[in-house]
């Protein structure tokens, strides 16, 4: 007889992309930032780690939350700091969605949505997106108006397209909360600094963001949430006491207050984003134009996961991803972060001999 309860037995769990931990791969497999992080950043880890780490930190973490505020224009008590964005997914389910209520999500994108609703003992719903990754907003409106929780990663994973705040505004449940995921938010060509939460529709929006991606800090884990006040306060109370740690305030703060570095990386990304596009387009692939840092490639005639074992018998990294269940069947594919040009030349050196 199990001990543990029945949801949990049933699910299979998120399976992270693979972290080797040798240093002789090129690892173009979970969208890490292949450049470093602000010079900001260690000294004030080093600052930090000389003093006060025998006392709890700031629970509020209010100096993050004042340097997030200054970027989306508002008040340092729209933002929830947490240790990654991924806390702030969970503070989300927690907070709005009772065992039974729905739980929605677009499909293809983020499956650790529906590892979120398994755990709260939820029904999830998957918004199955049409195969050029556009919505069919007729089709999915019964869903939608059941829905308590809709989470909609901007722009999307894998296929790294970007929706409009037009078509965002009509996925706002009747009667629940619309998350906008935008992890990748820095790397699109017109970055959004939450425009859709100051509209009339605000108050049922709440946006989420990591500091794993553009500011190259996957290793400290931190994200933060932006949304009205009243629906900060409320998740503010389901989060741990103290979820930010020290080092990692000091460190995203520094982060935060050096954006010249930050876009000095995500232009050369943008860049290095458009050669590997067209490089693989050359090669046969069909490549979806990318609003992230990194791009979803398809081949018609080869095999995705020999394409991904190929390169991983050659120390390259990519993650295979494979979708049952949409609208197309089963959708199968590459997902190549942008690294940079030295390991992007390499890489596709490698799969025009394996091609």
């Amino acid at each position: 007889m199990s001990l543990f309860r029945p949801n949990i037995d049933r699910m299979q769990g998120y399976v992270p992309g693979e972290q080797p931990q040798d240093s002789d791969w090129i690892k173009l497999n979970t969208n890490e930032n292949p450049y470093s992080h602000s010079p900001r950043v260690a000294e004030a880890i080093e600052k930090a780690a000389r003093s006060r780490l025998n006392v709890y930190p700031d629970p509020l973490v209010r100096s993050f939350s004042e340097e997030a505020a200054k970027l989306f224009n508002v008040e340092p008590d729209w933002i929830l700091p947490a240790n990654g964005s991924d806390e702030n997914l969970t503070v989300l389910v927690r907070s709005f969605v009772d065992p039974g209520e729905t739980i929605s999500y677009a499909y293809p994108s983020y499956v650790l949505y529906e590892s979120l609703a398994e755990i709260q003992g939820c029904p999830c719903e998957r918004l199955l997106l049409n195969t050029d990754w556009s919505w069919d907003l007729e089709r999915i409106r019964p869903q939608v108006e059941k829905t308590k929780l809709l989470f909609v990663p901007n722009p999307n994973s894998p296929s790294g397209t970007l929706w409009d705040n037009e078509t965002l505004v009509k996925l706002i449940p009747p009667k629940g909360v619309l998350v906008l995921d935008q992890a990748y938010g820095d790397f699109c060509s017109m970055p959004d600094k939450g425009a859709l939460l100051k509209g009339e529709h605000g108050s049922r929006i709440v946006i989420t963001r990591t500091l794993s991606k553009s500011y190259s800090l996957a290793g400290i884990r931190f994200g933060f949430a932006v949304a009205h006040p009243e629906l900060i306060s409320g998740m503010r109370k389901v989060k741990d006491s103290y979820n930010c740690n020290t080092l990692s305030i000091a460190a995203a703060v520094a982060a935060l207050q050096d954006q010249e570095w930050m876009l000095k990386n995500t232009r050369q990304i943008q860049a290095t984003r458009e050669r590997l596009t067209l490089a693989l387009r050359l090669l046969g692939f069909d490549v979806v134009d990318s609003q992230t840092n990194f791009v979803w490639a398809t081949h018609p005639e080869r095999d995705h996961e020999e394409l991904y074992q190929e390169l991983k018998a050659r120390r390259i990294l990519v993650r295979y991803m494979k979708f049952p269940e949409t609208i197309n069947g089963l959708v199968t594919g590459l997902r190549i972060t942008i690294g940079t040009d030295a390991q992007i030349d390499t890489f596709l050196e490698k799969l025009k001999q394996i091609i």
